[in-house]
């Protein structure tokens, strides 16, 4: 039967949804697959251009007649574009979008800034024939001085770029096109790529590794010489030295002429990380990250596909870097959030490199002291394999946790968001000298309600998380639908302390201001470093102890290294705890154990605070010991008791409409639909958003739990097919997000 692909002629951004059919012809079945290069006839003066192939069926959308026949594949070299088209196509069936939002996303060289064009001046006379006329010039009686001194610094240099011409010598470019005209000097252009890094030095200082990190690396390379490429889960405590692990392991990928890939959760790690990469590896290290200029951002894309930088550090986006030869992908705090797309596709950076690297025959490293529950069960049962880091560098020691209990607090009459035992650590922490870290995590804060008495929390009594209270004094569940009315008093303990539980970074510093007047004080957060430079800006000043006290929000305890940090606090550890979704217990456990991890990295022993109304809490207390299997182990029985991720996979359907009745009606449809498809399957729903009403569009959800996550695609094929073919359903928009990482 004749085979039909679908072939876009030209990945520029207009043009990316807009394919044409062609034929398959016989003799080249075998080598065309999706994201192959080929040769077709195009328009109606039949040119010979080239396209990819995004698609492939056996039915034919046009006449037989009308379609014409692919006529070649182009194997001329290797085509990063047919890599990552391959890859949007994946991205599209394993995550759910449209193939215009995935190449999109993963097609960042399609947007082609202004380019930044320089130019040179050269002398093209002899230097002694140049000096003659320069002699002559200086004999007239009308000379002009400009001509004269741009001709004398020419044979002194040859060559002069255009903005010292006429910037610091101060020549007119009239005079320069006269001597344009007369043949005595040509005017050269080029296109000068934007360097982010040009102002960074490489250090000739290379830090040898201990043992532990001595056979990290040497498990890493003796697979890679085998010609093994695998997924590492590179395991280790905070300040054990991961970092110097992933350099031996990218030099090790360097040499054998591939490039690499280094991901980071937050913007805000970007300086530090590349800091330390670029002192090692020189001018072969690049960055990509959101506050750069679409120039910027363009012109590295360009240098990496002309291999004129081999490492690439930046945020999720960074994936797509157009290495040709890419040899290696590290994936650094692999646990966070950040790693998952908000926006469709949503897919996850951990997953989409393991693909990417099958791809491109490279290997991935995720690193982390406190891996994601998905990662360390794959370690567990060998799908990845498992390097382990269990000391930090210098044999230093962790630091001494103390858990605070607020309740306590209350009781004896403090309601301060300072308890009694970290003011007094403050104070003499300011008296040494030494800096202090004080984190609070506004995430996932959608008004749960806790007693402040007994610490518990009102919980859904199906979903077993936090149920959300709502401005109409109500409290639901956003998984099942349950709901109920806000308690006055306690129904464990009967007490009238029981509210919404709120804070902001803005209240802790005018907070801390006030207790300790005479620190000094910076915050960090999404208001503070809204400008370009603002993270390096605050974190700069911080690691030159221009400031006593750090306030912020989590992005202030993930992988800074500051030596002078001897006291780091969580504020309010419940906020994270109780989060209206199952991921709250590990999100706090990863947090403090991070948090902890910057304190004593120096010379000096460190101390976290934990501060809580609930220090019975397994993830307080084993992150209090920074036990992470003991972790592991409660939580994955509470997510295999009620079918969460990872003990199996949740699919959530986002479905959104302008009118509220085609919302409601689109999702009560879509839920019968699954379940006639799939009688004994896990489908809670249809119920209302967490956000039931955003910019006048109204939201609902249905979550479905499945261990194969196969059923859960052919859930999404199923809604896909139906939005297709039901015109009644245009009026609703439908998003897919796979085992999400935060409450819809």
């Amino acid at each position: 039967m004749a085979k039909y692909a679908d072939v876009i002629i030209d990945i520029s951004r207009g043009q990316l949804d807009k394919s044409f059919q062609y034929r398959i012809p016989a003799e080249l079945e075998d080598r065309i697959r999706i994201g192959s290069r080929v040769r077709v006839s195009f328009g109606s003066d039949r040119r010979k251009i080239r396209g990819y192939v995004i698609g492939i069926s056996e039915k034919a959308k046009l006449e037989e007649a009308k379609i014409r026949p692919i006529d070649g594949t182009v194997r001329d070299a290797i085509d990063i574009e047919s890599q990552l088209i391959s890859l949007a196509v994946w991205m599209k069936d394993h995550y759910g979008s449209t193939l215009n939002q995935a190449l999109k996303t993963v097609l960042p060289i399609k947007v082609k800034a202004a380019a930044r064009e320089k130019k040179n001046l050269r002398l093209l006379l002899p230097p002694e024939e140049a000096r003659g006329e320069l002699a002559c010039m200086r004999a007239r009686k009308r000379h002009s001085v400009a001509k004269e001194r741009l001709l004398e610094a020419l044979i002194q240099d040859q060559s002069l770029p255009w903005e010292l011409v006429t910037g610091e010598l101060n020549i007119p470019s009239a005079s320069i096109r006269d001597l344009e005209k007369r043949g005595w000097l040509a005017v050269e252009s080029f296109r000068s790529m934007r360097n982010p890094l040009a102002a960074l030095q490489k250090s000739e200082k290379r830090i040898w590794l201990n043992e532990q990190q001595e056979q990290a690396f040497q498990a890493f390379a003796a697979d890679w010489d085998l010609g093994r490429r695998g997924t590492y889960l590179l395991y280790g405590v905070t300040g054990s030295g991961k970092t110097q692990v992933y350099m031996e392991m990218i030099a090790k990928v360097l040499s054998q002429g591939k490039e690499a890939i280094v991901l980071i959760p937050e913007i805000s790690l970007t300086y530090q990380t590349v800091m330390r990469f670029y002192s090692r590896f020189g001018d072969q290290v690049s960055i990509l990250n959101s506050r750069m200029s679409a120039g910027e951002r363009s012109d590295q894309f360009e240098r990496a596909k002309e291999e004129k930088v081999r490492i690439m550090v930046g945020p999720r986006s960074a994936l797509f870097t157009p290495f040709p030869n890419l040899g290696l992908i590290v994936i650094d705090e692999e646990h966070e959030n950040s790693y998952k797309s908000e926006t469709v596709p949503k897919y996850h950076a951990r997953e989409t490199a393991v693909e990417r690297a099958r791809l491109s025959s490279a290997s991935v490293v995720l690193g982390s002291a406190t891996p994601s529950l998905e990662a360390f069960s794959r370690a567990k049962r060998g799908e990845y394999s498992l390097l382990s880091l269990p000391s930090r560098v210098e044999n230093r020691a962790l630091p001494d946790c103390q858990v605070v209990d607020l309740r306590e607090e209350l009781r004896e009459g403090n309601r301060s968001v300072i308890s009694r035992r970290l003011g007094q650590l403050i104070e003499d922490r300011l008296k040494k000298k030494e800096q202090i870290m004080l984190f609070i995590n506004r995430r996932g804060m959608a008004g749960f309600v806790s007693c402040r008495s007994c610490g518990s929390v009102i919980k859904c009594p199906h979903c077993e998380v936090a149920l959300t209270l709502h401005k109409n004094g109500r409290m639901s569940c956003h998984y099942c639908g349950y709901s109920m009315p806000a308690p006055r008093t306690c129904p464990r303990c009967g007490s009238r302390f029981i509210g919404g539980m709120r804070a902001g970074t803005e209240k802790f510093e005018e907070v801390i201001r006030r207790t300790f007047p005479g620190a000094r004080v910076l915050r960090m957060d999404a208001d503070t470093t809204r400008s370009k430079g603002g993270y390096q800006r605050i974190l700069g000043a911080f690691a030159n102890q221009e400031a006593d006290i750090l306030i912020g929000t989590q992005m202030i305890v993930k992988g800074h290294d500051f030596p002078n940090v001897t006291l780091v606090a969580a504020l309010a550890a419940d906020l994270s705890l109780n989060s209206s979704d199952f991921r709250g217990a590990e999100r706090t456990f990863q947090l403090l154990c991070q948090a902890a991890g910057r304190a004593g990295r120096g010379d000096r022993p460190g101390k976290m605070v934990i501060q809580t109304y609930q220090p019975g809490h397994f993830a307080i207390v084993d992150a209090a010991r920074q036990d992470y299997e003991s972790f592991y182990d409660q939580e994955m029985a509470y997510r295999s008791l009620m079918s969460y991720p990872p003990a199996a996979h949740m699919l959530v359907v986002q479905i959104m409409s302008d009118s509220e009745q085609a919302a409601e009606s689109a999702a009560a449809l879509f839920a019968e639909l699954l379940r006639r498809a799939r009688p004994g399957g896990r489908i809670d729903g249809p119920v209302k958003a967490r956000i039931a009403k955003l910019a006048d569009v109204y939201r609902q959800a249905i979550y479905i739990r499945d261990e194969d996550y196969d059923l859960l695609i052919a859930d999404k094929n199923r809604i896909e097919d139906r939005l297709l073919a039901d015109r009644s359903l245009r009026a609703v928009n439908v998003w897919f997000d796979f085992d999400p990482m935060n409450a819809f």
